[in-house]
């Protein structure tokens, strides 16, 4: 159906890259000790990946079998993955941080035969379901060198070497268990065209990409944004360096210097608001200068728009750009061209903020079941505010039916090389979300502008309507709230209801500051108690809101949450979305509690 752009599988799409590319680092891991990044070039890499390969056929892995691997991202997942396609196979990634119930389903549902766990550790939890699944008949140690241990593999593979074959692009690369916000995980069957079909693509939005681009990785590849990041820069010869943690990714970026970053818009809100927290404790010239070079960067891009400009404007700029502004790069490892985010929306003020900086943010979209990417801003098209125009050889269709015939947007279907097979042995559920003619039914909402870009207006499926009969759609409030750097989480209720509530979880670091300048306790759950702190928050909301969003959208009724939603309670996916169901069964009686008032 669709013509696919050669190499179209990732054995062949490596194996280039290790020719071409032979002496170039390609993986980096941080050395905490010289604090420096160790970096493998793509020869040496590529000969890890011929003696695994090796190891896992000694171990009776064929075409189509299932691989799983439940780690981190790092040079061994890397050479997991590719030694386990180089026989045709397929790989079923897992997180490090999941609960072990979520381990078991999935090892079972998938069928996996070889099993790499990052460390004992992960051995010891799962080590009593082994013999409850039929299928699986060897699990791999990844750390380590003794029996058993992927150095063992490693080893044994290096002395009776398996060439690879390269597999047909319907075959089966990675099947992705979806994070399951609504129900049990669904595994995504991703083919080698799906996958490198999202490279190509992406290349030729960024024609400019090439082996010098480094970036640091941030996202899991676990997670198909994640993968697309190490598909892609494999394609290019380009090199990733591991981020040692989210707590060291300042560090790490000094270290790294990337040219460029796959993030989602959480990073950068978290910089934004830092700078802005930095500045108003700092006060005085450093703050001055910073407001200065903000105003003047937002009075010179509307001048531009006008065709105008102004030597007073463009002066006040260039010397906040050169005593502020270059001092931010700097911090962000000095080289930053460009980022691309998804997975959520991004607040176009900070967009802005950054692209005025010299850091062009390129919103795209995408969902797992697309490999991941279908839509994508780019250096030669873009707009703010949207998640750009569609991908090389993807189509995109509005389907207003579900929303109403006088609506200007709809449900967004989408066409292309890189929508999946389907879901594993869940025939009602692909069903479900494939058209006829073989679009994916997102479940999202949205409308393409004259121009073809597209702009994401909802969630079907996470839209409710007040009793009132108006339409809220939550996500779009709780991002809005969440730029708000006393605010960590927020989950809006308020279905059928005569108005939405809203539930907090509070910035500590930030509030901590706030609760000792005026006196208040530093016991969270005592301090959330206190009339102060919830009439000082819900100003900060409502402020956040009302600019944005009607009045009935905004919330009228807090409850404000000392504990975090996370992966540890169940109420965050891998991806950190919310599990509306669990969190809203958690808090019920809180909730009917402020409607009964």
């Amino acid at each position: 159906m669709y013509q696919l752009t050669k190499p179209d599988n990732v054995v062949e799409m490596l194996e280039k890259s290790v020719v071409k590319f032979a002496q170039r680092p390609f993986l980096g891991t941080k050395n905490k000790k010289l604090k420096q990044y160790d970096w493998i070039t793509f020869s040496d890499f590529g000969s890890r990946v011929d003696n695994v390969r090796s190891g896992l056929s000694q171990l009776g892995i064929v075409k189509d079998d299932a691989v799983g691997i439940i780690s981190n991202n790092s040079t061994d997942w890397a050479v997991c993955f590719y030694a386990t396609n180089g026989l045709g196979a397929r790989l079923v990634p897992m997180y490090e941080a999941e609960l072990v119930s979520v381990w078991k389903y999935i090892i079972n549902d998938a069928k996996v035969k070889v099993l790499f766990v990052t460390k004992r550790e992960i051995y010891e939890k799962i080590k009593d379901i082994i013999s409850a699944v039929s299928t699986l008949k060897k699990v791999i140690i990844m750390e380590g060198d003794g029996l058993d241990t992927l150095a063992d593999i490693e080893k044994k593979g290096a002395t009776r070497k398996v060439p690879s074959t390269y597999p047909e692009h319907s075959s089966i690369c990675i099947l992705i268990y979806t994070s399951g916000t609504t129900g049990e995980p669904k595994g995504v069957l991703l083919s080698q065209g799906n996958i490198t079909s999202n490279a190509h693509a992406t290349t030729v939005s960024f024609p400019d990409m090439n082996e010098n681009d480094r970036t640091l990785s941030i996202l899991p590849w676990a997670h198909v944004f994640g993968l697309a990041e190490l598909v892609t820069y494999c394609h290019i010869g380009g090199s990733i360096g591991f981020a040692e943690s989210a707590a060291t990714i300042g560090d790490d970026l000094l270290l790294v210097k990337p040219t460029y970053l796959i993030a989602v818009p959480r990073v950068f809100n978290r910089v934004y608001d830092g700078l802005w927290t930095k500045m108003n404790e700092e006060g005085g010239l450093a703050r001055k200068l910073f407001v200065m070079g903000v105003e003047s960067a937002k009075k010179k891009r509307g001048l531009a728009a006008q065709g105008k400009s102004c030597f007073k404007t463009n002066l006040k700029f260039k010397i906040a750009d050169a005593i502020v502004f270059k001092k931010i790069r700097e911090k962000l490892g000095g080289r930053l061209t460009g980022s691309m985010t998804g997975s959520a929306a991004m607040n176009p003020e900070i967009s802005h903020f950054f692209w005025d900086m010299g850091i062009p943010l390129y919103d795209a979209y995408g969902l797992t079941e697309t490999s991941p990417g279908a839509t994508m801003n780019c250096p030669s098209k873009y707009k703010i505010g949207s998640v750009g125009p569609v991908m090389d050889k993807c189509k995109i269709v509005i389907d207003k039916s579900v929303v109403g015939p006088e609506a200007t947007d709809g449900e967004i279907i989408i066409y292309g090389p890189n929508v999946m097979q389907g879901y594993f042995n869940k025939p009602e559920a692909t069903a479900a979300v494939m058209t006829p003619d073989g679009g994916f039914r997102t479940g999202d909402r949205g409308r393409l502008d004259e121009e073809g870009f597209l702009f994401i207006t909802g969630r079907l499926k996470e839209q409710f309507k007040l009793e009132n009969g108006k339409y809220v759609f939550p996500v779009a409030i709780e991002e809005d709230i969440k730029l708000n750097h006393y605010v960590e989480n927020a989950m809006i209720c308020g279905e059928g209801r005569e108005f939405n509530v809203c539930l907090i979880i509070p910035d500590f670091i930030a509030l901590d500051k706030w609760a000792e300048k005026n006196n208040l306790p530093k016991d969270h759950a005592e301090l959330l108690k206190r009339e102060e702190t919830k009439k000082f928050l819900e100003n900060e909301i409502v402020n956040q809101l009302k600019d944005n969003f009607g009045s009935y959208e905004i919330p009228k009724k807090f409850i404000f949450i000392d504990q975090p939603f996370s992966l540890e309670n169940g109420m965050l996916t891998q991806t950190m979305k919310l599990k509306r169901r669990v969190v809203f069964e958690k808090y019920k009686d809180q909730i009917d509690a402020l409607y009964a008032k």
